[in-house]
C-alpha cells in the first residue's frame, strides 16, 4: 500500500532532481532560485502539509520532514527560503476550522507561497506599525532577515498596532509600498533571499491581521525544526558528494593504503563517518518531528496541555540543535580529509556544504540551547519559547509583552 509520503515524494522527486542539478551552478554564480521555487509552486509543494480533503497531500510532520529533507539535500537554500511559508501554513492549519482560515488555505493549495519579515535591524524592538487611515489599513516599517520574501506572494509580518498590541500581518508581496532587496551578505545560504524588506504604507487586508498572542504555541520549535531539517539535508548532500568523489577518483598518494582511493581504508573511514552523521541527523529530525505532530494534535486540548507539549517540542529542537550544529559542519569539513586539495576546486563547490551548515548553525546560538537543556535537566526549568534580539536594558528585560502563558518579546530572533 502506498503511503502519503511515498505518493508525494514520487510526485516531487523529478523536480527535486532538477533542483539538485542546478545547485552547484546556482551557488557558483549566486543565481537566486526563482525558477526552482516556481517549479515547486506549480507542483503544489507548498500544500504538502495541508490535509487531502482541503486539497493538499496530507502529510504528517514525520512524513513532511522526510520530504523537506530531500529538498534540503537537493539545495539547502531552497528549503530555507520556504521556512516562513511552512510556519504560516501551520498557523492556518492549527486554527482551522475553529477559526475559518479556508481563504488562506485555498491560496496555498493554489500554489501561492509566503515569506517572512519579523526581525528589524538596529537595537531591537518593533517600530513597524499598522495604521488605519483614509486609505484603510497600511503597514510601515523596515525588516531584515526576510527569508524567502523575494520569492513570495505573501509576507508574514510582525507589527505593532496603534494601541500597542503586537500583531502579525499577511501582506501581499507585490503590493504598492513593498520593496524587497537581496542584500543578505552571509558567506553561506546565500540564495535564501534573507535580505531587507521595506513597507511604506503598504495596504493590508482586514482579514489579514492577527494578534501575535494567537499564533500557534509551538511556532518557535517549528522554526528551529526547519533548521534541523536543513542541516540534515546538508549532511545527506555531503555524504552523497563524498562517496561520489571517492568512487570516481583515480589519483592516489604513494604513501596511501591502496591502489585506488576507493580501496583505502582510511578514506573509507572518513566517508563512513560522514554517512553516519547524515544517518544520525535524520534520526534527530524524525524524533523532533514526532514532538511537533503531538503539538499539532493538542490543538483541541486545554491551554495547560498545549503548553506542556509545546515545551517538549522546544526541548527536542534545542537538544537537536546542540548536536547537529557541531556534527554537521564537522562532517562537511571532513570531505576534504578524504579528497585532498583537488576537492577545493570552485567548479565542484564542495565548500558550500560547510559554509551552508555553519551559517544555519549560527541561528539562535547553540550555546544558549545547551544551557537551556541543562537547566531543564538539573532544575526542571521550562524552556523559553519566544525570545528577543537587540540591545537589552541593563538590569531589565527586553522590550516585550505578555502573550498567554509566555513572555513574547516584540523583536523576534530570525532564524
Amino acid at each position: 500500500m502506498t503511503t502519503p509520503y511515498e505518493a508525494a515524494a514520487a510526485t516531487y522527486r523529478p523536480i527535486l532532481d532538477k533542483i539538485a542539478e542546478r545547485a552547484v551552478e546556482a551557488e557558483r554564480t549566486r543565481t537566486l532560485p526563482h525558477e526552482q521555487i516556481g517549479w515547486l509552486r506549480e507542483a503544489g509543494f507548498g500544500a504538502a502539509r495541508i490535509p487531502v480533503e482541503l486539497g493538499g497531500d496530507g502529510l504528517s510532520w514525520p512524513e513532511y520532514s522526510r520530504l523537506l529533507t530531500e529538498l534540503a539535500a537537493a539545495d539547502s537554500n531552497v528549503l530555507q527560503a520556504l521556512r516562513g511559508h511552512i510556519a504560516l501554513v501551520e498557523d492556518q492549519l492549527f486554527h482551522h476550522p475553529g477559526q475559518d482560515r479556508s481563504r488562506w488555505i485555498s491560496r496555498f493549495v493554489a500554489g501561492q507561497i509566503a515569506g517572512n519579515a519579523w526581525t528589524e535591524p538596529g537595537a531591537g524592538g518593533v517600530s513597524t506599525t499598522l495604521d488605519d487611515g483614509p486609505a484603510g489599513l497600511t503597514v510601515t516599517g523596515r525588516k531584515y532577515y526576510t527569508t524567502g520574501s523575494i520569492y513570495a506572494d505573501w509576507i508574514d509580518v510582525t507589527a505593532r498596532g496603534a494601541d500597542g498590541t503586537d500583531l502579525t500581518l499577511i501582506v501581499a508581496a507585490g503590493a504598492d509600498g513593498v520593496t524587497t532587496t537581496d542584500d543578505w551578505d552571509g558567506f553561506g545560504q546565500r540564495l535564501t533571499g534573507s535580505g531587507t524588506t521595506v513597507f511604506d504604507q503598504a495596504p493590508v487586508e482586514p482579514d489579514a491581521v492577527f494578534t501575535f498572542a494567537g499564533r500557534f504555541p509551538y511556532q518557535t520549535a517549528l522554526y528551529q525544526h526547519v533548521h534541523l531539517i536543513t542541516l540534515a539535508g546538508i549532511a545527506r548532500a555531503a555524504a552523497r558528494d563524498a562517496a561520489d568523489e571517492v568512487r570516481a577518483r583515480t589519483r592516489t598518494f604513494g604513501h596511501g593504503n591502496g591502489p585506488r582511493v576507493r580501496q583505502d581504508p582510511q578514506v573509507l573511514q572518513v566517508v563512513g563517518e560522514i554517512e553516519a552523521t547524515s544517518f544520525a541527523a535524520e534520526a534527530v529530525v524524525q524524533h523532533v518531528a514526532g514532538s511537533l505532530e503531538a503539538a499539532f494534535a493538542s490543538r483541541g486540548a486545554g491551554a495547560e496541555e498545549q503548553r506542556a507539549v509545546s515545551e517538549r517540542a522546544e526541548l527536542a529542537t534545542a537538544q537537536g540543535q546542540v548536536v547537529l550544529s557541531a556534527s554537521v559542519p564537522r562532517a562537511a569539513t571532513a570531505i576534504f580529509d578524504g579528497l585532498g586539495a583537488s576537492a577545493t576546486s570552485t567548479t565542484k563547490a564542495l565548500d558550500r556544504h560547510w559554509r551552508n551548515a555553519r551559517t544555519v548553525a549560527t541561528h539562535n546560538p547553540a550555546i544558549y540551547k545547551a544551557r537551556i537543556v541543562g537547566d531543564w535537566a538539573v532544575n526542571g526549568a521550562a524552556p523559553p519559547t519566544v525570545w528577543s534580539i537587540g540591545v537589552q536594558p541593563v538590569g531589565g528585560e527586553a522590550d516585550s509583552v505578555t502573550t498567554g502563558n509566555t513572555t513574547a518579546p516584540s523583536a523576534l530572533q530570525r532564524s
